[in-house]
């Protein structure tokens, strides 16, 4: 069986923070408002992941009302929601995603991210994308105020045989 999870986060850019994507610290002069790192790479990535497998979204798992989770990073919890994943028997078979920001330019990064992400998942590094736009000047993450990611995954699991009429059910 094969389920499809889509994600999506957006956090505003700030002073006096790091900005971390991908799990990689991005040299730019702002970094992301939020609890954790604030990776929104990887936050999209992890609510992709717990949809395709209906286990709701980071804010469930994670809720930024909880003292544990201030500055965690997020490679950690992408770790948790795969081990969670895992428990209930699903594998990743692929990821890809999109980091949407006018600044800074990301493509020196992206295999680095790419290289993270796919250690954390345990799958092989061609079966992780990630990508960098621009929105042309346009909204908040065009205006600079903000940066975003969208994610999409495929999960499978190993469907188990119908029993025979001879065996319990």
């Amino acid at each position: 069986m094969n389920r499809v999870g889509t994600g999506f986060d957006l956090h505003r850019l700030v002073s006096a923070r790091p900005l971390i994507l991908g799990g990689i610290v991005i040299d730019y002069h702002l970094g992301l408002e939020g609890h954790s790192d604030a990776d929104v790479l990887l936050h999209a990535l992890a609510d992709s992941l717990l949809g395709a497998a209906a286990l709701g979204d980071i804010g469930r798992h994670f809720p930024p009302e909880d003292d544990q989770y201030r500055g965690i990073s997020s490679l950690t919890l992408l770790a948790r929601v795969k081990e969670m994943l895992e428990g209930r028997g699903w594998k990743v078979v692929n990821a890809d995603a999109v980091i949407i920001a006018e600044e800074p330019k990301l493509a020196p990064y992206v295999d680095r991210m790419c290289d993270k992400i796919a250690a954390v998942l345990a799958v092989p590094r061609c079966r992780v994308s990630v990508k960098a736009t621009t929105t042309e000047g346009v909204g908040v993450c065009g205006r600079g105020e903000a940066i975003a990611a969208q994610a999409v995954v495929l999960l499978e699991k190993e469907e188990r045989p119908c029993p025979t009429r001879h065996e319990a059910v």
